[in-house]
């Protein structure tokens, strides 16, 4: 479900209630192993049948529908945002103070997303290996992290098109070194995410929502009044029911 441009898999796996159950199953895996392959293969067969079909997908739709796709993927984001306020409020009292820490990780995602529309990158794929394991590596945030989109990162590296081309063809000198640094980022975000939860549970989780939020800012079509303009806020609040209804599957 990554594919769904600027939506965190890690959202997702918070509103459908195996987030912390996931990183616990990974990084005890040896604690536990048929217990954690139980749960652990399923979802892995799901991920991977989901990276082959929306690549391609996501392919089609962003070329020929460009507006009303991104549109979708806004009103996806903000339909997330009730199931995590609620996901925090089970477990601690909100406190007033604990907003300060979602309009600080707004504000950086806007001021990222600022600097991405307005600084230049090359025309050209001519990167280095170096560089897609970078990718791969930052990529991991957004795969571990809630609230958080590997898509926006790869987009903020260059390579989100081409990532998704190299999928769509399986071309593996691209995909071997990304998935080293994914391998890598996946490790280490995990062990730092699993300590924030365990440790600052609230504060973690409402800046999750900030830098969800935030995020929408990368996808923001230009609106205007006509035929395009109606069908891209058609296409938000459509993308905000379907967002709001994965909780129910919960």
């Amino acid at each position: 479900m990554q594919y769904f441009h600027g939506i965190s898999s890690g959202v997702l796996c918070v509103i459908f209630g195996i987030y912390e159950k996931l990183l616990d199953s990974i990084l005890n895996f040896f604690k536990d192993i048929k217990k954690n392959v139980k749960f652990l293969f399923p979802i892995f067969i799901g991920v991977g049948i989901g990276v082959l079909l929306f690549s391609n997908i996501l392919n089609y739709l962003l070329y020929n529908f460009p507006f009303q796709t991104k549109s979708i993927f806004i009103g996806l984001i903000l339909g997330c945002i009730p199931s995590l306020f609620k996901e925090v409020n089970t477990k601690n009292t909100t406190k007033k103070h604990y907003f300060l820490f979602t309009i600080v990780s707004f504000l950086i995602g806007v001021i990222s997303v600022y600097l991405e529309k307005n600084i230049s990158f090359a025309d050209t794929y001519n990167f280095s290996y170096l560089h897609f394991i970078l990718s791969g590596f930052a990529m991991s945030i957004g795969i571990i992290v809630p609230g958080v989109s590997s898509t926006i990162i790869l987009m903020l590296f260059g390579v989100y098109n081409l990532y998704l081309s190299s999928i769509s063809t399986i071309y593996l000198p691209i995909l071997i070194p990304m998935f080293i640094g994914l391998l890598i980022g996946c490790f280490i975000f995990m062990k730092l995410t699993k300590f924030l939860l365990d440790n600052f549970y609230a504060q973690t989780f409402y800046s999750i929502i900030g830098f969800t939020l935030g995020s929408i800012f990368v996808l923001l079509p230009n609106i205007s009044f006509n035929i395009l303009g109606f069908t891209s806020i058609l296409c938000i609040i459509l993308g905000f029911l379907i967002g709001n209804s994965f909780e129910k599957l919960n």
